[in-house]
């Protein structure tokens, strides 16, 4: 189980790290906790807290991603295709969030203001025993088969080659 928050800049980072420590005692998984903006420390025998790890490397090792609901990190969750448990704070990461939990990816959304280890907990253990798991390899794949760039390139020039279509028929 990974747990981070991301570039999630708070002043409760000691709350937010007992609160991590007992849901992944209570649901019972080890966990791999990212410090961050927050700097997170948990503690236990079964929870390892990290620096800057890559997570093209280490999410597709994990059982589960528990993170902030940025793009960036719910992008490399759906690509390792491992199953999600967002809790959002602020900006985009609420949107998201849903968008995940909308997919069939993640669990509904915590609120990271509300957050419980108890919630946090019954989260994790919802994640990791139903079928998330194969929504979030069938969206890995999708994603895996996609040339987003040829397709990226694709969409500008029909944009382009229209734009300058309207030009010349305005006689610019």
């Amino acid at each position: 189980m990974f747990v981070g928050l991301g570039s999630t800049a708070t002043a409760h980072g000691d709350v937010l790290s007992e609160k991590i420590s007992q849901a992944l005692r209570t649901a019972g998984v080890r966990g791999v906790v990212q410090s961050g903006w927050a700097r997170l420390h948990c503690t236990g025998d079964d929870i390892l807290t990290v620096d800057d790890v890559p997570h093209a490397w280490l999410f597709p090792r994990m059982a589960a991603i528990v993170h902030h609901g940025g793009a960036g990190t719910a992008a490399a969750a759906l690509r390792a295709g491992v199953r999600q448990v967002p809790v959002a704070g602020i900006v985009d990461q609420p949107f998201w969030a849903h968008r995940l939990h909308g997919l069939g990816v993640a669990a509904h959304p915590l609120r990271r203001v509300a957050l419980t280890a108890e919630d946090l907990a019954d989260a994790i253990t919802s994640v990791t025993t139903s079928a998330y798991q194969l929504r979030s390899q069938h969206f890995s794949q999708l994603l895996a088969d996609e040339d987003g760039a040829a397709r990226a390139v694709g969409i500008i020039a029909k944009h382009l080659e229209s734009r300058s279509t309207m030009e010349v028929l305005d006689g610019r």
